[in-house]
């Protein structure tokens, strides 16, 4: 069962990183995947905050950056430790098909920790804002989604790596939300 299940996601990943390839792709996917390419989205995010909900605008960014440090953590520290997975673009098996789009990393693979904490943020923001702003559904999950999306395609995770990372995002998104409702309920 495991071994179809990972045959099944080397062969997605490959459809995906190789069958995907053309000169846009290769421009944008690294952009989606860079911090710094969403700076000024964060920069946004905090600004509008802030000066929209004034205290509350704190705790609302507090939340969002907790909300993150659990992802992160979980991914990152519980998770891949545990798992072990080597990334694909570390895969010697794959070595003669991995693109090089991006520098690799000799971190572990499995979950996708731009996926955890993308997917935790955006399910947060969605819980918090939905009621104010529904646009916010839409968007937000295209944004996690791109990003995660790219780290496939750029070769540095499998599909499965970024399926768990998004549910794993989205449980923590989610509880975090809650979390923020008990302790801010005027919101």
């Amino acid at each position: 069962m495991i071994e179809s299940i990972q045959q099944f996601d080397v062969e997605l990943f490959l459809k995906i990183h190789r069958g995907l390839s053309n000169s846009f792709f290769d421009w944008l996917m690294p952009l989606m995947r860079n911090r710094f390419f969403w700076s000024p989205l964060y920069l946004f995010i905090i600004v509008f905050c802030i000066k929209q909900y004034k205290k509350q605008g704190y705790y609302i960014i507090g939340m969002v950056l907790f909300t993150f440090a659990m992802g992160d953590l979980i991914a990152s520290r519980v998770v891949k430790p545990w798992v072990s997975r080597v990334r694909p673009c570390n895969d010697l098996t794959l070595a003669n098909d991995i693109i090089h789009r991006v520098p690799c990393g000799s971190g572990l693979s499995f979950p996708s920790a731009h996926a955890t904490n993308h997917f935790a943020i955006a399910v947060f923001l969605i819980c918090v804002f939905y009621s104010r702003w529904k646009p916010i559904l839409p968007i937000g999950l295209f944004w996690a989604f791109i990003i995660s999306f790219a780290q496939v395609y750029v070769g540095v995770h499998y599909p499965v790596d970024v399926t768990t990372g998004a549910l794993l995002g989205i449980t923590i998104g989610f509880i975090c939300s809650r979390i923020f409702k008990k302790l801010q309920p005027d919101f």
